[in-house]
């Protein structure tokens, strides 16, 4: 969407149009605003805490129980590997939905500061280099989105070795 297109949604009346109130609602609003985006990042980290949780617990677990893997406990431990493995995409899948939400409200955030006195936000990530150089900063997202990966690495590698190859071989036609 274009930031013109933005713009008509985020001002959808004038001041003149809107009444006295106006500057006062605009604060009040911008206020509430910068404070549901600080919300979905506290709502981000606590998602982040609950996966590498979930997955620490089953890699524990599959580690714990591969030595079983010819007895009844461990023969579906493949399964565990299999549905940590799935779980690190839906994890993938959510930072980079977090992702994509707060550039937006941040685009939002700049645009409502170009009519107030100051622009913190904006000033703070010209500061940085709007995240084009590395050495000033490098977003949270940059190193947040390969922790899935690498736990997605793992599950594999479990689902690899405790499958039951052998099982499938001698009930299918294998080559030897």
């Amino acid at each position: 969407m274009a930031i013109d297109e933005i713009k008509g949604k985020l001002f959808p009346k004038s001041k003149e149009k809107y009444g006295e109130n106006y500057e006062e609602h605009y604060l009040e609003i911008y206020k509430l605003y910068v404070s549901m985006a600080d919300n979905i990042s506290s709502r981000r980290q606590n998602a982040n805490s609950f996966f590498v949780a979930v997955n620490t617990a089953l890699i524990a677990f599959v580690g714990y129980a591969r030595p079983c893997v010819g007895s009844e406990i461990g023969r579906f431990i493949w399964l565990l590997a299999l549905a940590g493995a799935v779980l690190c995409y839906a994890w993938y899948r959510l930072i980079r939905s977090y992702k994509d939400l707060n550039s937006g409200k941040f685009k939002v955030i700049h645009l409502i500061e170009e009519n107030l006195p100051l622009s913190p936000y904006d000033a703070e990530w010209e500061a940085v280099g709007r995240g084009k150089d590395k050495k000033l900063y490098l977003p949270f997202t940059h190193v947040e989105i390969y922790v899935p990966w690498v736990f997605f690495v793992v599950h594999s590698i479990a689902f690899f070795l405790s499958f039951p190859w052998s099982f499938i071989c001698s009930h299918i036609r294998c080559a030897p």
